[in-house]
């Protein structure tokens, strides 16, 4: 077996199963692949690329352990903000691999606008409910229609967790569970430079015309963003980092690792996004006056499993506890690790701290 940063450089090994089906909004591609899950650790798994239908066709990459008779659930991946499906897959560490692999039927879902879903013509928001109404249930629906299952598993990270708390209930017959990773719920709860940035929010929104219809369109190019830090990761990973907010901490992620993390799960997303994030923590309500999400989740009786970062910046757990204290849920859970925001996904300890409480929880509710 090659080494772990020897097999990191190779390229992937694949054996081309079939290319393409008559019916290519539905599997666009299968094959399978030789993958990593965690450092010496790999195996092979059956891969498939889907796109759902409708006017804005999502891309869900598909996985499963070759060979196995069958699987124990169905799980559903949503990103969070700014970000694509390599945030639960990087060649070097991959939580949806570790899934597959341990017997789930994992579906790692690129929200419109962002990985390939912008690329076959989904194009960028302009406001959240469109994850919420139209992607989350394309997605939950394809899981099923795929797995064969009758419930998914849906897990979101950061905004992604948003999501899934939001959309959950116009699909809660199909919701075996939530697992929300650092996703805060009320978000500046807690951190004193994010409610700075709600309150300028506050006074953005106040303007009319040219300003506020930029405000409205203007893309955020996460990924350029991603490409500077790449170049300057040596000062983010120092002592001397100025800014009081980190998005993973010193010593929490290899250097290799969070160098593929900026080079691929670094996406695209709007202003429009950043500002109803910062308006609902304005409003002190998940959701905010007008659509009132945080109602229909907290009336939901489906199993919640909340997991936070006591060293999380981005949502401290001050912010990301009160889903699971509001949630009336009848089985609920919270967890805090002393994890940063992307070291809950992929950092050197994520294995035995997130991804096992993960593997855990699913397991004994599938």
């Amino acid at each position: 077996m090659a080494s772990w940063h020897t097999l990191g450089r190779q390229k992937i090994e694949r054996k081309r199963l079939t290319s393409r089906y008559a019916d290519e909004r539905v599997i666009v591609e299968r094959a399978q692949v030789k993958q990593r899950i965690d450092r010496t650790s790999e195996a092979f798994f059956d891969k498939e690329r889907l796109a759902t239908r409708g006017p804005h066709p999502l891309n869900i990459v598909r996985k499963r352990l070759s060979g196995a008779p069958g699987a124990r659930a169905a799980v559903v991946l949503i990103h969070g903000f700014g970000q694509n499906r390599y945030t639960w897959h990087l060649p070097s560490r991959s939580f949806a691999n570790y899934l597959a692999a341990n017997g789930m039927d994992v579906f790692n879902v690129d929200l419109r606008g962002h990985g390939l879903s912008r690329v076959k013509g989904a194009k960028t928001v302009n406001s959240i409910d469109e994850y919420v109404r139209q992607d989350l249930p394309a997605a939950v629906d394809a899981a099923l229609r795929h797995s064969g299952k009758r419930q998914a598993f849906i897990i979101g990270h950061s905004l992604g967790g948003l999501v899934a708390y939001a959309g959950a209930s116009a699909v809660e017959p199909s919701v075996a569970g939530i697992i929300s990773i650092g996703s805060p719920y009320h978000f500046a709860r807690g951190s004193k430079p994010l409610s700075a940035l709600a309150q300028m929010s506050h006074q953005l929104l106040r303007f009319r015309g040219p300003l506020r219809d930029f405000v409205q369109t203007a893309p955020l190019p996460i990924g350029v963003i991603g490409t500077i830090l790449r170049h300057g990761r040596r000062l983010s990973d120092s002592a001397l980092y100025p800014l009081p907010i980190r998005a993973w901490h010193r010593n929490a992620c290899e250097p290799h690792v969070i160098e593929e993390h900026l080079r691929l799960a670094f996406d695209q997303a709007s202003l429009a996004e950043a500002i109803r994030l910062l308006e609902w923590s304005k409003d002190k309500r998940f959701g905010g006056d007008r659509h009132r999400y945080d109602v229909a989740f907290e009336a939901l009786d489906v199993p919640l499993l909340v997991i936070a970062g006591s060293r999380d910046d981005l949502a401290r757990p001050e912010g990301v506890k009160p889903a699971y204290e509001k949630s009336r849920s009848s089985d609920k859970t919270f967890v805090s690790f002393p994890l940063g925001h992307v070291d809950l996904i992929v950092g050197r300890d994520a294995h035995v701290m997130t991804w096992s409480t993960i593997l855990r929880w699913i397991t004994a509710r599938s």
